[in-house]
């Protein structure tokens, strides 16, 4: 049981009511936002406004359930046996209320957010490998899922609801975590689900348009704004220089600044202000075995060399932002290096062993712009053959499957159109919508509609040079249809395949 006035003892300028002593005193055994919750009794209830349901409607039965207070925005009509606090935004007042329910453990992590529009993931993990070979157990909050540990829990969210990330932080730090390693989306940001958390390194890793329309951002500015938000809640700002938008995350920013970027691009670059500029050059393509890789050179907080097993010159951009972090916790140049060489993503660019001849990937990208950039990526390979396996998933834009076949029609040697998530479609229906935007390249092509068929017919028909894509599942391990997930691993159907098959080539 907590005290009222305990759990409002932050609010600060968002408390609009003036809280009695007796009001104060009165004990919370639950803190509760979900209108679906099977008991409220001595509750605290926030009524949350969201984009199709007010729970502010919900207030009075919330009461008639148990609930011991009611915070609202606005003045509601609720019995005399519950307390109302009023707030200026009832998010902000979850996110104050969360933290002090469990504890405030984001006091007892080293904090570490990241936001951008790409590479969050990916960074994530190259923090986590250099700080945990370093000593420290780091829990992650991200698109991948909560990792505590050797557990993974799953999120359908980047940055979840408030309260489950004040009860993840919690566990992290009972069950022995030094740091917090956090991906902070633009909506986690808008709805103010990481408010409160005064972050010790806040990172933006690049910025270009997407989430913009529907229910996420009104347009691009909101979108900037939103992001810049996490900079206004942090001890030390960490910023992709080479990015245009980095002077935007840290207007009103009282933080210190650091900075990363390629040496070829600094020149001209404002960087008054900034206490180290952490730099890359000397960049080299790599491929060993069928593995795609990188090398580069950096200096800044000291100077080393790296080497890394994923492709793609923006992951330099991901390992600069890594390193320009894990500074602040080791110095040893090997231990840096091993642990960027040895880091995977699932589903980013991730590399599956087929052949020493040729070289598979499983990347998410699943819309236009994700499967132009990876493909351009790869290209800079010069394999001799790119092969480009996707589907679109159903209940979505028909112009995303057009934009993603004109794309993978103009750019691949080969297009094999396939089935995603059909979800409520059928997939004959989403593989010709695709087929659409295929036409308008010359590009070649077939259809193979069974996702595991057309696996198997790109592993069996691999050439020497080869470098096959497949797009779209990422991290996934299941595939949708009518409504029901069925197990579907691409890592799993490779297995299979190649124990039936033999050796590629």
């Amino acid at each position: 049981m907590k005290l009222l006035k305990e759990m409002l003892a932050d609010f600060g300028d968002i408390l609009v009511s003036d809280i009695t002593e007796e009001q104060g005193n009165i004990g919370i055994d639950a803190l509760i936002y979900d209108t679906r919750a099977e008991s409220l009794k001595d509750s605290i209830f926030v009524c949350i406004k969201g984009a199709t349901f007010d729970s502010h409607d919900f207030a009075k039965e919330a009461v008639s359930k148990g609930a011991k207070v009611i915070v609202t925005e606005r003045p509601l009509d609720i019995p005399d046996s519950a307390v109302e606090v009023q707030v200026t935004d009832t998010r902000k007042a979850l996110a104050l209320l969360s933290g002090a329910w469990f504890g405030n453990p984001s006091k007892e992590l080293i904090t570490i957010g990241l936001t951008g529009t790409k590479g969050k993931s990916t960074t994530c993990y190259m923090i986590r490998n250099i700080l945990e070979a370093a000593g420290k157990k780091c829990g992650i909050i991200g698109t991948i899922g909560i990792v505590i540990g050797e557990k993974t829990y799953e999120t359908h969210n980047t940055t979840p609801e408030s309260y489950d990330i004040q009860r993840y932080m919690r566990q992290m730090a009972d069950e022995g975590c030094d740091v917090l390693i956090m991906e902070v989306s633009s909506q986690g940001l808008k709805q103010s689900r990481v408010y409160g958390i005064n972050f010790d390194y806040a990172v933006f890793t690049n910025l270009s348009k997407d989430h913009i329309g529907g229910a996420e951002h009104k347009d691009f500015e909101e979108y900037i704004y939103c992001k810049s938000l996490l900079f206004k809640q942090c001890k030390c700002a960490v910023l992709n220089i080479d990015d245009p938008h980095f002077s935007n995350m840290i207007k009103d920013c009282g933080a210190r600044f650091e900075g990363f970027g390629l040496e070829d691009s600094l020149n001209g670059k404002d960087t008054q202000g900034f206490s180290v500029i952490e730099k890359a050059g000397d960049l080299t393509l790599t491929t060993n075995n069928g593995v795609m890789g990188i090398t580069f050179k950096y200096s800044g907080h000291f100077p080393g060399v790296a080497a890394l097993s994923i492709p793609g010159r923006f992951n330099v951009m991901n390992a600069l932002c890594a390193i320009t972090v894990a500074s602040h916790f080791t110095t040893d140049t090997k231990l840096i290096s091993d642990a960027l060489s040895g880091t995977h993503v699932r589903g980013r660019l991730e590399p599956v062993k087929i052949s020493d001849k040729c070289s598979l990937l499983i990347d998410y990208a699943h819309n236009a712009m994700a499967l132009e950039s990876v493909i351009k990526t790869l290209r800079d390979y010069s394999p001799k053959r790119l092969v480009v396996l996707f589907g679109c998933g159903g209940n979505r834009s028909k112009d995303r499957r057009y934009e993603m076949g004109e794309v993978s029609s103009k750019l691949a040697d080969l297009t094999v159109v396939t089935s995603d998530n059909p979800r409520f479609e059928k997939p004959e229906d989403i593989i010709e919508d695709i087929l659409t935007g295929v036409k308008r390249a010359n590009g070649t092509y077939i259809t193979i509609p069974d996702r595991r068929d057309a696996i198997r017919y790109v592993i069996e028909n691999a050439k020497e040079g080869d470098c096959i894509l497949l797009a779209g599942k990422g991290n996934e391990d299941y595939q949708e249809i009518e409504g029901v997930r069925y197990h579907m691993d691409e890592r799993e159907i490779i297995a299979d395949i190649m124990k039936e098959i033999g050796t590629v080539l």
